[in-house]
This record gives structure tokens, C-alpha cells and sequence, in this order.
């Protein structure tokens, strides 16, 4: 067991199981992060030190792109390949408003690889969240990173441009991009073009995917990227397994642009300046929630409401009353 008293307490043996390998209680540490129940912080504090050594992928687009298609093509390229990598696949999905989990949870393409102990697949609910990721979707990668896993596949929900928010958590961003979407690429705006580490055009024996190449390469004509890197632009149909090859070999290849450039530390020092400014937004807000109840927050809505006092006075009383605390 991870934990006693209540899952108040952790043991070493626990962490080791973790390390070790086994499922059951990779996915329950899972759900004690995901869910927030009691010792979640503890946990988290005591894998992070066995963290760091994985890579994080993630992979954006688009509904409708082939994600989820792409991740099963490339969950058997790695475990096939002469390192035979251990995968970690997170895939954020919309939430039901029903039961408040993940509406495409049972992930049918991907159902094969439940008997390969090499791979271990988690849908999450995004829950509400914005940006195409779940809030706890970085603590789980912790989790899995910490876990053994060499490699990482994080798939966002496919909302456009929001899904901004996966170039904070992976180490390489791959933006998924398809043929037929009215104007192209201009139905992706800029914020989204500007992540993406790779290009992959899916479903490229559609036509149409020669002009997806057209304008991903004059927008990349207009601005250079800070690290002086070109994203490749590969082209695929996962559904057939066609240009999967290529795609290792490009994200093996920035991999290596990564190391040789000394760009790695940098780029993960940037990604946790980000994080760490949204773990203490998210510790503050919950902070400020305990000195709270709903009836007070109801009673300074009808205030604000009725003009009888500013909500920027009142954010700032509160404020200096968690101050204090």
C-alpha cells in the first residue's frame, strides 16, 4: 500500500511498486492525483525527485485530425523499435455532463495495446478546464514520468486555438493538421501555428494536403523561431500506417537539435516558469475559497450586482485577507 491512515501517510514499498512497474498501483496513484483525495500533495512531492527522465510528447490538432489514430501508430512504432521504449499515453477528453469523466474513455483503437504491460493508456476528463488539458494533467505526467516510462504521449481534447496551453507541458509539440478544413491553415490562428514543433499533415492522400504545405511553409516564411529551429512538415495516414517512420525519425531529430543546441534545459526551465505561476494562481484561489462560503460569495455577488459596492475593492479586501493568513 501507498498509503495508510486514511491515505494520510506514504510508504517506501509503495513508491517502489510504483517504480517497479505495476499497473495497479500506477492507476491508483493516478486517481489519487487526478481526483485530489487526501495525501495527493505527498504523493507527488515523493515521485518528483524519480522524475525528469522521460519524454513528453504532445500532440494537438483539430477534431477530426487523427489523433487518436496517430498516438496508436505511434505507441507500436516505439514499442517495436530496437530500444523498445516503455509509453505512457495520457489522451484529455471532453467531459461528460453526465457522469463528469471522459466522453471518448474507452478509446476503442487503442484497446489492443491493454495487454502490452509496455504501454499504459489514461483518458482524463478536461473537467472544465481550458486549453485542452485537464488541471491535473501535468501531475499526472509526473506520475507516469516517475513511473519508468521512457516516453510520453499527451493528446489534447482537439479545441483549436486554446490547445496553446500543451507547449507549457511537453518537451516536443507535434500540431496535427488535416486536408479540407474550409480555408486550410487559416482556420488554425496564429497561436496554435506558433507551438507546433512538427507539422503533420494526416490523412495526406486527400486532396488538398499539397496546399496544407503551401501555407504552413509561408507562414513559417514570415517569423523565425527564437531557437532557430524549422519545424519539418511530415506527411501521413495513420489509419495506414504510412509516414509513421518519418515522424520518429523527425521527433528524433529535434530531439538531438535539442542536445546539440543546449536548448533542453532552457526550454524546460521556461516551461516551468509557466507552471509554477499556475500551481500558485490554483494554491491561491483554493486558499482564498477556504475563507469563503458560498452564502458570502452569493451575498458580495448581489452587492456587485446592485452596484452597491466595486468588485475591485472587494477582490482586493479579499486578497489581503488570505494575506494574512
Amino acid at each position: 500500500m501507498l498509503y495508510t491512515d486514511g491515505l494520510n501517510s506514504y510508504t517506501q514499498s509503495w513508491i517502489d511498486q510504483l517504480r517497479a512497474g505495476d499497473v495497479r498501483t500506477l492507476a491508483r496513484a493516478i486517481s489519487t492525483v487526478e481526483n485530489r483525495s487526501p495525501g495527493w500533495s505527498d504523493l507527488l512531492k515523493a515521485l518528483f525527485p524519480h522524475s525528469g527522465k522521460a519524454r513528453v510528447l504532445g500532440l494537438t490538432g483539430p477534431p477530426g485530425a487523427g489523433k487518436s489514430t496517430l498516438v496508436d501508430q505511434l505507441a507500436r512504432r516505439y514499442r517495436k523499435n530496437e530500444h523498445k521504449r516503455t509509453v505512457g499515453i495520457i489522451a484529455v477528453d471532453p467531459t461528460s455532463p453526465y457522469t463528469g469523466g471522459a466522453i471518448l474513455g474507452d478509446r476503442i483503437r487503442m484497446q489492443e495495446h491493454f495487454s502490452d504491460p509496455g504501454i499504459y493508456i489514461r483518458s482524463m476528463a478536461t473537467r472544465g478546464s481550458l486549453g485542452g488539458l485537464a488541471r491535473t494533467t501535468a501531475d499526472v505526467t509526473t506520475v507516469l514520468d516517475a513511473s519508468g516510462r521512457d516516453l510520453i504521449m499527451i493528446e489534447t481534447v482537439g479545441v483549436g486555438q486554446d490547445e496553446v496551453d500543451i507547449v507549457r507541458l511537453a518537451e516536443i509539440t507535434i500540431l496535427i493538421l488535416v486536408p479540407g478544413m474550409g480555408d486550410d491553415v487559416q482556420t488554425i490562428k496564429a497561436g496554435i501555428m506558433e507551438i507546433a514543433d512538427i507539422f503533420v499533415i494526416n490523412k495526406s492522400d486527400r486532396d488538398g494536403a499539397e496546399n496544407v504545405e503551401r501555407e504552413i511553409r509561408t507562414l513559417q516564411s514570415l517569423a523565425i523561431r527564437s531557437d532557430g529551429w524549422t519545424p519539418p512538415i511530415v506527411k501521413t495516414v495513420a489509419r495506414e500506417g504510412t509516414g509513421i517512420e518519418e515522424l520518429v525519425g523527425a521527433v528524433s531529430n529535434y530531439e538531438a537539435y535539442l542536445q546539440q543546441e543546449n536548448l533542453a534545459l532552457n526550454k524546460s526551465a521556461e516551461n516551468w516558469q509557466q507552471r509554477l505561476i499556475e500551481m500558485l494562481r490554483d494554491a491561491l484561489l483554493e486558499k482564498a475559497r477556504g475563507h469563503m462560503t458560498d452564502g458570502n460569495m452569493a451575498r458580495y455577488a448581489a452587492e456587485v450586482a446592485e452596484h452597491k459596492r466595486d468588485p475591485y475593492t472587494l477582490v482586493e479586501e479579499i486578497a489581503a485577507n488570505v494575506g494574512k493568513s
